[in-house]
């Protein structure tokens, strides 16, 4: 019997030790500090890419670069995911106008493109009577792309090209040509910098110039000797302007008239909210076309525009001016959106 209580003591204890150490908190492992990172998660450099290493050695065959800088320049470069995404973002269904014009005709957007009219009077005049082209549609321009600076993109345009020329089959040959003009564009403007942020498109500055367009159109209107689309302000404004007379701007034409009183009934079918592009002379041979500006040349060509309003449809001439715009995006709603929102800085400028 005493042999018996003192196992039974003995186990007593032993349970209560073991569920003393049970309740205890267990210290984790620090597995983290450890842990690989899987291969499959490490985005190698495009030094060791196929197509850029092909891409290098054009570069260096055909544009004088050095391999061996390029090859050291894109140890660096990584590919961004984010920007394969937003590329391949589902299509919306497309916005109406009424849904469209209202983001860009804030009262905010409005007043800052009131003050950045202002602010820099003096360069808009000169780029105008240089041009052409209206102060107003420099300032609209500028305010639709970047909010007039506010928003140029957090991307490093580098990247986002590299990404898009060697892992976006879709479009490689396009961007294998804008980054192309990058590196030349970096080489020959130092301002440049191959650390500029931009869209994840590889558009860059405040007027959103993709590189082939900086190297073309863009101009040192501050007269420095540089090219500096993010901080000049006399190149941002100049270089919009050239741009414009580069794609066909003609002094002193209007850009759309409106059509009071037609309908669908009355117009040819319209194919995504435009006609066929012809000379205008053949627009003021039809009835409903009679407010057509007179002044207008009639080997000028136009097309008949619809815009959809809440309460129905609205009807213009939209004349070679209007499509300039549509040189810079390559959308209706855009260049009708450009437009309204210079008219409405226009209307509160100072003369």
């Amino acid at each position: 019997m005493s042999r018996y209580k003192t196992f039974l003591a003995f186990f007593c204890a032993l349970c209560l030790l073991v569920g003393t150490a049970d309740a205890a908190p267990k210290k984790k492992p620090n597995r983290k500090k450890n842990r690989a990172i899987p291969a499959a998660q490490i985005t190698p450099s495009y030094a060791q890419n196929a197509l850029a290493v092909a891409f290098i050695d054009e570069m260096a065959r055909d544009h004088g670069f050095s391999a061996a800088e390029l090859r050291a320049l894109f140890s660096k470069v990584r590919r961004n995911d984010r920007v394969i995404e937003l590329m391949d973002a589902p299509m919306r269904k497309p916005a109406q106008w009424f849904e469209y014009v209202p983001r860009f005709t804030t009262e905010e957007r409005i007043r800052e493109g009131v003050e950045f009219a202002s602010t820099h009077a003096a360069l808009l005049a000169r780029a105008e009577a240089q041009y052409g082209v209206p102060a107003a549609v420099i300032v609209a321009i500028i305010g639709v792309e970047t909010f007039y600076g506010r928003v140029t993109g957090g991307f490093s345009v580098l990247d986002a090209l590299a990404t898009l020329a060697f892992d976006y089959p879709r479009r490689a040959d396009f961007f294998r040509g804008e980054l192309r003009n990058f590196l030349i564009l970096n080489r020959q403007t130092p301002s440049v910098a191959l650390a500029a942020k931009g869209s994840y498109a590889g558009a860059m500055g405040l007027p959103q110039f993709m590189p082939g367009s900086y190297r073309n159109y863009a101009i040192d209107f501050d007269g420095n000797g540089t090219i500096d689309l993010w901080k000049s302000p006399a190149d941002i404004i100049g270089s919009v302007a050239a741009y414009f007379v580069q794609h066909g701007w003609q002094r002193g034409q209007p850009v759309w008239t409106y059509l009071a009183g037609v309908d669908s009934a009355t117009l040819p079918a319209l194919d995504g909210g435009l006609s066929l592009r012809q000379p205008v002379r053949n627009l003021r041979a039809l009835p409903w076309a009679a407010g057509a500006e007179v002044g207008v040349p009639d080997e000028s060509e136009a097309s008949v525009l619809m815009l959809e309003e809440n309460d129905g449809p609205r009807y213009y001439i939209a004349y070679q001016n209007w499509y300039v715009i549509t040189r810079y995006n390559r959308s209706r709603l855009y260049a009708s959106a450009v437009w309204t929102l210079a008219e409405a800085i226009r209307a509160r400028v100072k003369p």
